[in-house]
C-alpha cells in the first residue's frame, strides 16, 4: 500500500526540467551568443598552423630556401646589420630562419631620444632580413600569416588587451558548450556512426555530432589551453599575491621568455663579441639546426649580455632553454634548461595549443582536426536557424531576431571564406610601393567582409549563401593563376624547384575551391520538405535533446 502511494505521488508530481534539458538550453545559447566570434577564431587559428608557410608565399621576392643556412653565420650577419641601423639600442632580438621560415625577423628598442621613443615609452623598430645577405628584405610589405595568427586571439582595430578579453570570454563559452553538449547528448558515440544525407535538419545534426565527437578531445584541449596561455591576464590575483615587486615580475617574464632585461649601461663602449661563436656553442649543446632566437642587451657597452635560445621544434614545451653569454668577451655565464613545475606546466600547455613542436604530419593533423572544429561551430549555427525556421508561422516572413541570426551566419561563415582569399588577392594586386601596404591588405580583408554582410542583408538568405559560396570558390580557384601572372613563382616553376610551400599553397586553394563549390551546389539543390502534422508532434532529438524540452 505504501509503495502504491509513492507511485501515485510521483505520477501526480509535475515533471520538471531534467539535467539534459537544462544543459540543452545552456549548450544552445552558449554556442549561439559567441558562435560567430568562435567561428572566426577557429578558422583563423586553423590557418595559423601554417602561418610561416603563408608568410613565405606572401613574400614571393624571397628565393626558395633549398637548404637551411648556417644559423651562426646568419646571426652574425644580422647582428652586424643591427649595429648599423639601430646604434645605441638598449636591446635587440632576432628569430633565426628554420625549415619553415626563409627570412629573419628582428626587433629592437629605440635608443632614448630617438624618433618614436617618447618619454616613458618603449618604442620598437622591426624588420625582416635576408639571411643570405644580412640586409633588409626587399620583398613587399606584408604581415603575412601573422595577421591571421594575431586576429585569432586579439582581433583588430581595437587595443590588443580588449581583443584578448573578448577571445577569452569566447573560449569560456566554448568550454561550456563542449561540456554541456557531452552531458546533453546521451547517444553521442552511437550517433557518431550515423549520417543521413538529404534529410534537412537531421543531416545538419548528424554532421554536427560527427564533427563534434571525432575531434572532441582536441577541441577540449585547444579551448582549455587557449585559456591557460592568457591565464595571468584573466586571473592575475595568484601571481600578484606571489610576486610583490615590479623587479620580480620582470625577472619572471624574462625567465619565461628567454628575454633578458637590459640593465643600466655603464657608458663604457666595448665592441660586441662575435655572436657566431656564441651560437656555435649552443649548436654544440643542442644540435646544429635547433637555435631559435638570439637576444642582446646593451650591445656595444661593457655591460652587454647575449642570450642564445633553443628553438621550439621537437620540444613539447614552450618553456625557454637558453645560454647566457658575456657580450664583451663571449664567455658563457649561465645555462638555463629548466623552470619551476608551474612554469613548465604552462609551457607544455602553451606548446600543445600552438603546435610549434610538431613535424609536418602532426601539423597537418592539427590543421584537419581544427578544420573539423570550425565546421562543428558552423553547423551548430546553421542548425539553429534550420530548426527554428520550421516553427515560424510564416517561414517566408521571419521575425527580426531570426533574420539577424541568419544574416550573421551567412556573413560569418560564407563571408569569411570570401574575405580570407580576398586578403591574399590584395597581397598580389596592391602596388608594392604604396605607404602602409601591409595595413591596406588588412583593410581590404575587412572591407570585403563588411560587403558580404551587406550582401547577406540585401539578398534572400538562400541566394546569399549560394552567391557567397560561389564567390569564395572563384577567388580560391583563380588565386594560383593570379600568382602565376603576377610573380615568377608559377606552379610549374615551383615543381621544378621542389618548392613545397608554393606547390602546397596552389593545391590547397584548389582543394578548398572544390569544397566550396560542392557546398554551393548542395545548397542550390536543397528543397525544404513541408513538415507534416505527425512530424510536428513527434519527439525527436536535435543537438541530443528532445524537441519537446527545447525553447
Amino acid at each position: 500500500m505504501k509503495t502504491d502511494t509513492i507511485k501515485t505521488d510521483k505520477a501526480q508530481r509535475p515533471a520538471g526540467r531534467g539535467i539534459r534539458q537544462s544543459m540543452s538550453g545552456l549548450h544552445i545559447w552558449a554556442g549561439l551568443l559567441m558562435g560567430w566570434i568562435l567561428y572566426a577564431m577557429f578558422l583563423t587559428g586553423t590557418v595559423s598552423y601554417f602561418k610561416d608557410e603563408l608568410s613565405q608565399w606572401m613574400r614571393p621576392e624571397l628565393s626558395h630556401q633549398a637548404e637551411l643556412p648556417d644559423p651562426a653565420l646568419v646571426a652574425q650577419r644580422i647582428a652586424d646589420e643591427l649595429a648599423v641601423i639601430a646604434p645605441g639600442s638598449p636591446q635587440w632580438s632576432m628569430r633565426l630562419p628554420d625549415a619553415r621560415t626563409n627570412s629573419v625577423y628582428a626587433f629592437w628598442r629605440l635608443a632614448p631620444g630617438e624618433a618614436g621613443a617618447g618619454a616613458g615609452r618603449r618604442a620598437f623598430g622591426e624588420a625582416a632580413f635576408d639571411p643570405a645577405t644580412g640586409g633588409k628584405v626587399t620583398a613587399r610589405d606584408t604581415l603575412g600569416g601573422d595577421f591571421f595568427y594575431r586576429f585569432h586571439f586579439q582581433f583588430h582595430y581595437m587595443p590588443a588587451l580588449w581583443g584578448r578579453w573578448i577571445a577569452g570570454a569566447a573560449a569560456m563559452f566554448m568550454l561550456v558548450a563542449i561540456v554541456s553538449g557531452v552531458i546533453t547528448h546521451k547517444k553521442i558515440f552511437v550517433d557518431f556512426f550515423t549520417f543521413r544525407g538529404g534529410k534537412g535538419q537531421r543531416s545538419w545534426l548528424d554532421a554536427h555530432n560527427a564533427l563534434s565527437v571525432f575531434g572532441m578531445p582536441f577541441h577540449f584541449m585547444i579551448t582549455y589551453t587557449g585559456l591557460v596561455t592568457l591565464m595571468a591576464l584573466y586571473m592575475p590575483w595568484g601571481e600578484q599575491l606571489a610576486i610583490k615587486t615590479q623587479a620580480e615580475r620582470q625577472q619572471l617574464t624574462a625567465e619565461l621568455n628567454a628575454f633578458i632585461q637590459p640593465g643600466k649601461p655603464s657608458g663604457q663602449a666595448v665592441p660586441l663579441a662575435p655572436v657566431a661563436a656564441m651560437v656555435r656553442q649552443a649548436q654544440d649543446r643542442w644540435g646544429s639546426d635547433t637555435i631559435g632566437r638570439v637576444t642582446a642587451t646593451n650591445p656595444g657597452d661593457s655591460t652587454a649580455r647575449v642570450a642564445v635560445a633553443r628553438g621550439e621544434s621537437g620540444r613539447v614545451s614552450m618553456s625557454p632553454q637558453y645560454m647566457l653569454f658575456d657580450g664583451t668577451t663571449g664567455r658563457l655565464l649561465e645555462i638555463r634548461e629548466g623552470v619551476g613545475s608551474a612554469a613548465e606546466t604552462r609551457g607544455v600547455l602553451y606548446a600543445l595549443h600552438l603546435g610549434r613542436f610538431s613535424d609536418g604530419v602532426t601539423r597537418w593533423l592539427y590543421f584537419l582536426v581544427s578544420l573539423m572544429g570550425t565546421a562543428m561551430v558552423g553547423t551548430g549555427l546553421v542548425m539553429w536557424t534550420v530548426k527554428r525556421r520550421q516553427k515560424l508561422a510564416d517561414p517566408e516572413l521571419p521575425h527580426i531576431g531570426f533574420r539577424i541570426v541568419e544574416r550573421l551566419n551567412i556573413a560569418s561563415i560564407a563571408g569569411l571564406s570570401v574575405a580570407m582569399p580576398a586578403f591574399l588577392w590584395g597581397n598580389r594586386l596592391l602596388p608594392a610601393g604604396i605607404a602602409d601596404r601591409a595595413a591596406w591588405e588588412i583593410h581590404l580583408f575587412f572591407a570585403v567582409w563588411v560587403l558580404t554582410l551587406a550582401h547577406a542583408v540585401l539578398r534572400p538568405a538562400k541566394a546569399a549563401w549560394i552567391e557567397q559560396l560561389w564567390a569564395a570558390t572563384a577567388l580560391l580557384a583563380l588565386l594560383p593563376m593570379l600568382n602565376a601572372i603576377t610573380t615568377n613563382r608559377p606552379l610549374w616553376h615551383s615543381v621544378g624547384q621542389a618548392d613545397l610551400v608554393f606547390i602546397g599553397m596552389d593545391l590547397m586553394c584548389w582543394a578548398l575551391a572544390v569544397l566550396h563549390a560542392v557546398l554551393a551546389v548542395r545548397t542550390a539543390r536543397h528543397r525544404p520538405k513541408p513538415q507534416t502534422t505527425a512530424a510536428k508532434g513527434r519527439v525527436g532529438v536535435i543537438g541530443g535533446v528532445p524537441e519537446e524540452g527545447r525553447t
